[in-house]
């Protein structure tokens, strides 16, 4: 009985001692830097470093992008304030020439400009000239915006 129990012990432990060869074989296998899962882990792990690489150049290529754009926005919100201003101001300027025929044609083509702009006073008495009478200018609106003509004053 004692033999056949030193028997099972001893294939018991051979059985053992091959069990840790095959799975110290696998296991290094499985660590393998350039097959198994260590290889595997190393790539990626370089590829995570270039790719934080390029996302933060692509976040200061957008951050300096951003910083132009902005820029760009104030320059052009600025050029349209003066544009704003010259239009505005060009609304106000008459040239001489039309300004008689507007004197004219103004009662009967746009009844309600009539009422902002004050008539031109008879003449006195003493005089017998043809002088055109200087109109007053119609009040600026406050503030940056487009005057709205009547389409009849724009082609006069």
């Amino acid at each position: 009985m004692e033999l056949i129990a030193d028997i099972l012990l001893v294939a018991g432990a051979l059985g053992a001692g091959l069990y840790c060869f095959v799975l110290s074989r696998r296991l290094k296998r499985f660590t393998d830097l350039e097959k198994g899962v260590g290889g595997a882990v190393a790539v990626l792990s370089s590829q995570a470093e270039e790719l934080k690489k390029s996302l933060d150049s692509a976040r200061d290529a957008s951050d300096q992008s951003g910083a132009t754009l902005n820029a760009l926005t104030e320059r052009a919100e600025s050029v349209a304030q003066r544009l704003e201003l010259m239009m505005a101001s060009l609304h106000d300027v008459v040239p001489q020439d039309e300004t008689a025929a507007e004197v004219s044609k103004e009662p009967e083509s746009a009844p309600e400009a009539v009422s902002a702009r004050p008539q031109p006073s008879a003449e006195p008495e003493g005089e017998g000239e043809d002088e055109p009478v200087a109109e007053p200018l119609a009040k600026k609106p406050g503030g940056l915006m487009f005057l709205r003509h009547n389409r009849s004053e724009a082609t006069a």
